[in-house]
């Protein structure tokens, strides 16, 4: 079985290498495991396999020869975090480099896919398999890299610690342990996280450009409440718990909050605008040079791809309410998410929010824990580094910055301090974005032309 195994992972790599042009490198051939490996535990909550995942991942490091006392298994509920620390000579006097990425996944179902969600598999042109993406690509880059670079010999001249968390698909607590409790086993000067960035592809191939996260929208959910007496639904009450609901929920609908940018929003806009063109490319170019045009944001708010990169938005995502088919409803109860635009806090949108509903009877609840995160700025050297991987597989495309409506592991170090830059090895185009639904899948080529993107990038912040 073993030999099996190892034939078909040869034959694996074999295929999108010369397909690609890549060498069957060492290198190769252990991401390519790692990789496989991984997707192939369905560490989605509830599952108990991210211990498991740290543990193999630990045990790779380890055959590579990192210490037991520089790696370290962080236990957190059902799940676990990994540290582990590539010891430097201390001659650049600087703090640590942190790698951060997350080894859990969006769960997902058999019968629901064409493919094994857990099993990596392949066509002529992707792997498929939950995790492909996001974020067991990272999670396999930076493990198989640390192991490269060690076998190579390389020292680095300040200390590069991984910090994988095991929930930031849901509640995060491994992350806050990592990124505030642990600060003994993860504090830098500065962090790179490879679960978000990366480059976009054309239809036709050709890169249009390479984006570095920067700044995370805050995510947080509100619930809204309205009571009542309630009654039999035959004695209908002029104040129903319902109505009153819907009432709000129309009020938020209608309501628009404040345009906002920042410099990197608008150098965002400028730069997809051009790329663009036509007339919604020419609004991104005004709303660039005047974010005060009212028209241009106007236009923008109709784009669900772009209205959140200009504002705080809030939606109503649940409703609940009534307990019998035959009764006044005695409570009604919505959730809103909203996107917090970096700056704005949690308890300002609530107010907001409050002022606008005007009913002192509506019960307003911050449910979970949100994060608020500041922008981090694009570093000389980490851009630097970064032209060096980027332009050497895509000569001459834009790098630039960008927020994420969405959020990641990185708001967690950022608002411990650390800035921190989301920089993946993938390039591929919009449209094959399946992270978190059916059908996961990464161009092989993508999976092949970024083996050397994290080499390449240490060994420019870390190299002597």
């Amino acid at each position: 079985m073993k030999i099996l195994f190892i034939f078909i992972l040869t034959l694996f790599v074999m295929s999108g290498a010369n397909a690609d042009g890549v060498q069957d490198t060492a290198h190769a051939k252990k991401t390519l495991e790692i990789y496989s490996k991984v997707i192939s535990m369905r560490t989605a909550a509830g599952r108990g396999k991210v211990p498991e995942m740290a543990n193999y991942l630990a045990s790779e490091l380890r055959a590579a020869g990192f210490e037991d006392k520089d790696i370290h298994i962080l236990p957190k509920g059902e799940t676990a975090a990994l540290v582990v620390r590539y010891a430097g000579d201390g001659s650049s006097g600087k703090k640590p480099i942190l790698l951060i990425g997350h080894m859990d996944v969006v769960d997902a179902l058999r019968e629901d896919w064409e493919r094994p969600p857990f099993e990596l598999t392949k066509d002529d042109d992707f792997f498929y398999g939950r995790g492909t993406i996001d974020n067991k690509l990272g999670v396999s880059n930076v493990t198989s890299t640390f192991i490269r670079l060690k076998k190579e010999g390389f020292v680095p001249t300040r200390d590069l610690v991984i910090a994988f968390s095991g929930d930031e698909e849901t509640a995060m607590d491994s992350t806050r342990m990592l990124a505030h409790d642990r600060k003994d086993l993860t504090d830098a000067e500065f962090a790179l996280n490879s679960d978000a960035g990366g480059g976009d592809l054309r239809t036709d191939g050709k890169a249009l450009t390479y984006r570095v996260q920067v700044a995370e929208k805050t995510y947080v959910t509100y619930e809204l409440t309205v009571r009542n007496p309630g009654g039999h639904s035959s004695r209908p009450r002029l104040d129903n718990a319902i109505y009153d609901l819907m009432d709000a929920l129309k009020k938020i609908q209608n309501y628009r909050f404040p345009v906002m940018s920042s410099k990197m929003t608008r150098d965002y806009f400028r730069i997809v605008g051009k790329q663009r063109g036509g007339e919604l490319g020419d609004v991104m170019i005004r709303f660039a040079d005047n974010p005060a045009d009212e028209k241009a944001a106007d236009r923008l708010f109709r784009e669900s791809s772009y209205v959140g990169t200009t504002r705080t938005t809030c939606v109503t995502t649940r409703l609940r309410a009534g307990h019998a088919d035959n009764a006044l409803p005695q409570s009604a109860t919505a959730t809103v998410n909203c996107r917090i635009f970096p700056g704005v806090s949690v308890a300002a949108v609530k107010k907001t929010l409050q002022d606008l509903v005007a009913n002192d009877a509506m019960e307003f609840t911050v449910l979970g824990r949100p994060t608020e995160s500041p922008i981090s700025e694009l570093r000389n050297d980490v851009m630097a580094a970064l032209s060096k991987s980027v332009h050497g597989r895509y000569p001459g495309v834009t790098i630039m910055g960008y927020m994420e409506s969405g959020g990641t592991d990185g708001m967690h170090f950022r608002s411990a301090g650390i800035p921190t830059v989301a920089i993946s090895s993938r390039f591929m185009n919009p449209d094959d974005m399946f992270a978190h639904g059916l059908n996961e899948r990464l161009p092989i080529k993508t999976f092949y032309g970024g083996l050397d993107h994290w080499t390449i990038i240490l060994k420019a912040l870390a190299g002597k």
